[in-house]
């Protein structure tokens, strides 16, 4: 599964996205997720988004390395900047600029 979504309703916003992307464990490593990546970004070009960006869990480093595989850099770290099942977690903030 992947999408994207505005990530404000400000008009100063409208060309910045935020990607999400989730690979069942039975389709991991087979190349899925780079497929799916590319055609986003691709996708949302067309659309007229000029920045993607993507707030992945440190730990995860397939899609961090996934991420980087299709253009997108890291900025920075977000701590303790999402909860769930009553725990705090970090963000690593990533992003790609259109040409």
């Amino acid at each position: 599964m992947c999408s994207i979504s505005a990530i404000s309703n400000r008009a100063v916003y409208s060309g910045v996205a935020e990607d999400t992307i989730y690979i069942a464990d039975n389709f991991r490593g087979k190349g899925f997720g780079k497929i799916l990546l590319n055609h986003l970004i691709k996708a949302s070009e067309a659309e007229g988004y000029w920045t993607l960006q993507a707030g992945i869990f440190p730990q995860n480093k397939a899609s961090i390395y996934l991420h980087e595989q299709c253009g997108l850099r890291q900025l920075g770290f977000r701590e303790k900047i999402a909860q769930r099942d009553g725990i705090w977690y970090d963000n690593v903030l990533m992003e790609r600029r259109s040409k």
